[in-house]
């Protein structure tokens, strides 16, 4: 099924939410979904000055638990067993860079491919990497009461409220196919822009038998001919209040957009994966990783703006009910790095590689060091991000670890830096753009980051 999250609005939009409730129809059949477009016009006006913002999106493949660099981007061959770990390294189709022996797909396509080795916030705390890396700030502590508020709007959601979706009738955000909750995955969300921007979950497995948009469909009791009985008796009471008033417009665009997503076939169709051909699915995997990644595909390729895509959890301590890290790794990383190069192939293919930049992190690293339960644990002194597409310079390395893979060798890259990368692809001016907070105060979206010069 599809969650979508709620939230609360003011002024006008009161009078919206009233609507719905004096109809009642409020939360039946999806029409909740009205909440999700009642800033789009604003978004619009934002925007529509930047041309270069128009047609483009992002795939964030987020990586909750922390990936280990040796095992996949930055591995160290030369190193000593209890740092280099239980796999060697490859040569890729780019002259002098190596990756993981666990990413042999990835290294076929490294000239599609930029590693971000140098990534820091010198933290190991999930809560605070997590809320760090999805938003350019920094998050509350794992264990402070407030450990699970968030302070600044994730960059899905900022992409939902400054561009809006590329496709009228789709959702600006979305993710895919959940978010696994707990203490790694409280930070996707919107805070002081509102629920409008929250995504569009579809808690929901694109490679199950059974794959729909429960939240897009209509209760069984609730007949297209009963919905439109209730859209004339909404558009009634707008009428009448229109007279008392002189002021009400018809039916708002928010109103008509949910009715738009019930009734029309663009969201649904967006969401049929019964429309690849079984080729294709098989190329991406037929897993849940590999068929999110090509149901990502298939919601920029049809407007959505910024698609999240959730693997398994990557907590390889080898402690208590953690995986270690050579089981874990033979486990999870070949469904990845089969998905992850099935969807660079394909955006390539499609026309979309240059449009859409494909983003693969965790909250932070893990140890250099293996511990005495074959796992390695925390590290936020330096880590991997991979990059792919968005007309940016593919195929290198950016910074480099130590010989150990513990610490910045050269040119260290923040959090603030990888977010505000993500957002000149987009068209958005970082340091230069504020939002107002729910106190009226400006908000910058980054505050020290910059874009990554030898990307541009």
């Amino acid at each position: 099924m599809f969650r979508v999250a709620g939230g609360t609005t003011s002024g006008s939009h009161d009078l919206t939410r009233r609507s719905f409730v004096e109809a009642g129809v409020l939360g039946v059949g999806g029409l909740s979904l009205a909440q999700m477009m009642s800033l789009k016009s604003d978004a619009a006006q934002v925007n529509s000055s930047n041309e270069s913002a128009a047609d483009t999106s992002v795939i964030l493949i987020w990586m909750s638990g922390g990936p280990g660099h040796h095992e996949t981007w930055d591995p160290k061959p030369k190193a000593v067993s209890q740092y280099r770990g239980p796999f060697g390294a490859i040569s890729t189709n780019v002259s002098g860079i190596q990756f993981s022996e666990m990413l042999p797909e990835q290294a076929k396509i490294a000239d599609r491919i930029s590693v971000l080795r140098t990534v820091r916030h010198q933290s190991g705390d999930h809560t605070k990497g997590n809320h760090w890396m999805l938003t350019g700030f920094e998050g509350p502590d794992f264990n402070k009461p407030d450990n699970k508020i968030q302070r600044r709007p994730s960059m899905g959601s900022v992409a939902s409220a400054l561009c809006g979706a590329r496709r009228p009738g789709m959702p600006a955000y979305s993710a895919a196919p959940h978010l696994l909750g707990g203490t790694d995955n409280l930070f996707h969300y919107a805070t002081y822009l509102g629920g409008a921007h929250n995504p569009l979950v579809t808690n929901s497995d694109p490679n199950g038998e059974i794959f729909g948009v429960a939240d897009l469909s209509l209760r069984p009791e609730l007949t297209f001919d009963r919905l439109n009985d209730r859209r004339s008796l909404l558009k009634s009471i707008d009428h009448y209040r229109r007279r008392a008033d002189g002021g009400m417009d018809d039916m708002s665009d928010q109103q008509q957009s949910a009715f738009n997503l019930l009734t029309g076939s663009v969201v649904r169709e967006a969401y049929d994966m019964t429309q690849e051909p079984d080729a294709l699915r098989d190329d991406y995997g037929r897993h849940t990783f590999g068929q999110s990644a090509l149901l990502a595909r298939r919601l920029v390729e049809r407007g959505v703006t910024f698609v999240t895509v959730n693997t398994q959890p990557w907590d390889h301590h080898g402690t208590a009910n953690r995986l270690p890290t050579e089981k874990g790794a033979k486990q999870l990383i070949p469904p990845v790095d089969r998905a992850i190069a099935a969807l660079i192939r394909d955006l390539v293919e499609r026309g979309l590689f240059e449009k859409t930049l494909v983003v693969a992190m965790g909250e932070f690293g893990r140890t250099p060091k293996m511990n005495d339960a074959g796992g390695r644990d925390h590290w936020g002194h330096t880590f991997s991000v991979m990059m792919s597409g968005g007309s940016f310079r593919m195929g290198q390395t950016i910074g480099s670890s130590d010989a150990q893979g513990a610490y910045v060798a050269e040119r260290p890259l923040s959090p603030e830096d990888v977010t505000a990368t993500v957002y000149h692809h987009l068209g958005i001016d970082a340091r230069n753009t504020a939002i107002p907070d729910r106190a009226g105060r400006p908000r910058y979206l980054v505050e020290h980051g910059e874009p990554i010069r030898e990307l541009l």
